[in-house]
C-alpha cells in the first residue's frame, strides 16, 4: 500500500524522510567489503526479499572485484611507484573504475526498482564503506499515521 513515485526527483521533492535503515558490513569473512544480505523488518511492506537480496549480492560481488589483486594492479603499483604516483594523475586505476560501475548500478537500482517503492540506496561510499543507508520516505500528502513508526535499528555488537 505504498505510495508509487516514478522518479528520484519526485521521490525527493514529494515525499518526507520517514526512516532509514542500515545494512552493516559483514565481516565473518574477514575485513574484505561484504554487506549483510539479512532483510530488514522495515522494508517488509515495501519491497520483496529476492529483490533486496539480489542488489545486495550484486553489490557485494562489486566489492570483490574491486579488490581481487591480479596483474592488473600489479602492473598500476608498479607504474605508480616508476612515475612517483604521478601516473595517477592521467589514469584511473581499476578500484576507481569499478566504484564507478557501483555508483552506476545504485542509480539504476534506485531509478527502477527502489525510487517507485518510496525507498532510496545511498552509496556505500559516501557512508565511508560501512553501511548500505536505505532512506524510507512516506508521501507528504498521506495522513499522519504511519506504520512505519518504528525506531531505526541501532548498530549491533562490534
Amino acid at each position: 500500500m505504498a505510495t508509487e513515485f516514478h522518479n528520484l526527483q519526485e521521490l525527493r521533492h514529494s515525499a518526507s524522510l520517514a526512516n532509514k535503515v542500515f545494512i552493516q558490513r559483514d565481516y565473518s569473512e574477514g575485513t574484505t567489503c561484504k554487506f549483510q544480505t539479512k532483510f530488514p523488518s522495515e522494508l517488509e511492506s515495501r519491497i520483496e526479499r529476492t529483490l533486496f537480496e539480489e542488489t545486495v549480492k550484486t553489490l557485494n560481488n562489486y566489492y570483490a572485484e574491486a579488490e581481487k589483486i591480479g596483474g592488473q594492479s600489479y602492473l598500476e603499483g608498479c607504474l605508480a611507484c616508476a612515475t612517483a604516483y604521478l601516473i595517477f594523475l592521467c589514469m584511473e586505476t581499476r578500484y576507481e573504475k569499478v566504484l564507478k560501475k557501483i555508483a552506476k548500478y545504485i542509480q539504476e537500482q534506485n531509478e527502477k526498482i527502489y525510487a517507485p517503492r518510496g525507498l532510496l540506496i545511498t552509496d556505500p561510499i559516501e557512508r565511508g564503506m560501512r553501511v548500505i543507508e536505505i532512506s524510507i520516505y512516506e508521501d507528504r500528502g498521506s495522513s499522519g499515521s504511519s506504520s512505519g513508526s518504528s525506531s531505526v535499528s541501532g548498530s549491533t555488537a562490534r
